[in-house]
């Protein structure tokens, strides 16, 4: 009987350049992320110093950060200080209970920070919390 020649089944191969070039670009990725190179949102802000610092509870919190230039945001969110009362108005029927959390710039002016807590507090909030770090 005569056989006919079968040709061997191929050889699964398994292509190695498509992965390093997917690999060199996340390396790519995340060593541009961890040198900042990829701005992040926000004011860049130096929190004060404080020894007794304490965490805030796990409720809503609402962040306004003031930076060395006075200048606002209200959660990531430029506004100026006089519209900071009609911000405001938006969490007023939350039926969660609100922190506000100040993150404040160490060189940001005092005046700045009284006035945003007394806009705060004339709205009706009474949580209000200054954002410190350790020393």
């Amino acid at each position: 009987m005569r056989r006919w020649q079968e040709n061997p089944p191929n050889k699964v191969r398994i292509e190695v350049i498509p992965m390093i070039d997917v690999m060199m670009f996340l390396l790519v990725f995340f060593v541009l992320i961890s040198l900042n190179v990829i701005p992040a949102q926000g004011i860049k802000t130096q929190l004060p110093t404080s020894t007794d610092s304490q965490k805030i509870s796990e409720s809503k919190n609402i962040i306004i950060t003031i930076n060395n230039e006075n200048m606002l945001q209200l959660d990531g969110k430029s506004i100026e200080l006089s519209q900071l009362a009609a911000e405001l108005n938006i969490y007023k029927n939350s039926d969660k209970k609100l922190n506000f959390i100040i993150n404040g710039d160490k060189a940001a002016s005092l005046q700045t920070l009284v006035n945003v807590m007394d806009v705060i507090k004339s709205e009706g909030f009474n949580s209000v919390a200054l954002a410190t770090k350790k020393p």
